[in-house]
């Protein structure tokens, strides 16, 4: 029996632009993306069902009897066990949302008509951008217990890093750290195999640093954030998600923002996380295709995959970029920027996808990973889809 990870179309189109270049199960919240929550939590194989063109890279591995999971839901022990059980011809379902069922077809489009089971306790479903920041303090605790029990932190041998809290700071074989302050006392703090926290970094807890990741000299983190594995991160910031393999390395600040892989924010790059009239935020929705207002407060800046922005960049609050932008100049950006746009608050044009994927290799390149023909496919699709949101005039860079 297979784990099949598949995307809910309605959860995939409020999870855009992140959910353009990976399944909804490849979010990161927590220390984990919630495809590697369930990898860890369960005994099943898993892979994904998602979108034709992502599949090549994320594939389907199914069997003659497969367990569909909501790619949206991250897993309990409780879930997990109650899924595993399930018989076959049956779902479970919580407020609504399906969020498993047994079956012995290879697609999930029949989940609807198996036997249903209410599910009564409480579940962490991200289906939407804001819930990826919203919940992800108490996903880092909840992985901070999976990956850490039974296990021995490694320890500090720099006399000049202080810690508070100790019993809640875990860090993994080769991490350094070196004249710094960790304060674990509201929140565990996870520091990955391989990475740094530099001299003078403040970082309070729940906080979790991945692998070969580095925090800055001089940062300060404030909580309730997440930096992916390879990634670099400095200035001040404030319960984000940095998904994997990009850079904040300079002062700035960023705040309840979600950022993807291979982006670079530059140097005194800025978020606005609240309406200087403290109103709910009004953000771009790709389901809705247009803006909508929501109930939240606070929103910084999600940016999508290979997205770029210069130094000084200011973000408004609640803005939406899209995939492999590049941002740059004085004043603030639109707060929706399509994917592949060039330029800024003085105007955009479309961003040429042959530069566009020349600079994606050359960054990947220089982490020692390959960009692939699968990885190419992938951005040409996502180019082809959003076309229809560069309605400006002007020639391409």
């Amino acid at each position: 029996m297979h784990l099949i990870l598949f995307d809910d179309p309605g959860i995939r189109q409020s999870l855009l632009p992140l959910a353009f270049t990976r399944p909804v199960a490849g979010t990161r919240v927590g220390i984990l993306t919630i495809a590697e929550k369930w990898e860890q939590r369960s005994s099943l194989p898993v892979s994904y069902f998602t979108e034709d063109y992502l599949s090549q890279k994320f594939s389907f591995q199914g069997g003659d009897e497969n367990v569909f999971v909501n790619g949206a839901v991250c897993p309990t022990d409780a879930l997990v066990q109650a899924i595993e059980n399930l018989p076959a011809g049956q779902s479970i379902v919580y407020e609504g949302v399906i969020i498993a069922g047994r079956m012995k077809s290879k697609r999930p489009e029949g989940l609807k008509e198996l036997a249903a089971i209410e599910w009564h306790e409480d579940l962490t479903i991200i289906d939407a951008l804001w819930k990826i920041f919203k919940c992800n303090a108490q996903e880092i605790k909840a992985d901070f217990e999976m990956v850490t029990k039974d296990r021995q932190s490694a320890g500090i041998n720099d006399p000049h890093t202080i810690v508070y809290g100790k019993e809640n700071l875990f860090i993994e074989k080769g991490a350094s750290l070196r004249a710094c302050i960790i304060n674990a006392e509201k929140g565990p703090v996870y520091i990955g195999r391989n990475a740094r926290v530099l001299e003078g970094a403040i970082v309070s807890g729940a906080f979790a640093l991945g692998e070969s990741s580095v925090v800055s000299i001089g940062a300060k983190i404030r909580g309730d954030s997440t930096v992916g594995p390879f990634s670099k991160v400095g200035g001040e910031v404030g319960n984000s998600v940095i998904f994997g393999y990009s850079n904040k390395g300079h002062d700035g600040y960023l705040g309840n923002s979600v950022v993807g892989e291979w982006c670079n924010l530059g140097a005194d790059t800025n978020t606005s996380n609240l309406k200087n009239d403290y109103g709910p935020v009004k953000l771009w929705s790709y389901r809705d295709e247009g803006f909508k207002k929501t109930s939240e407060t606070f929103f910084g800046t999600v940016m999508g995959d290979h997205s770029k922005c210069g130094i000084n960049t200011m973000f408004n609050t609640g803005t939406i970029i899209g995939v492999s932008a590049n941002i740059f100049g004085a004043g603030f950006p639109r707060n929706f920027v399509p994917s592949f746009s060039w330029g800024g608050a003085g105007g955009l044009t479309t961003y040429q996808f042959k530069k566009a994927t020349e600079v994606a290799e050359r960054v990947m390149k220089r982490r020692g990973v390959p960009f692939t023909e699968e990885d190419r496919f992938i951005l040409l699709e996502v180019f082809d889809r959003t076309g229809k949101y560069r309605n400006w005039e002007g020639e391409e860079v």
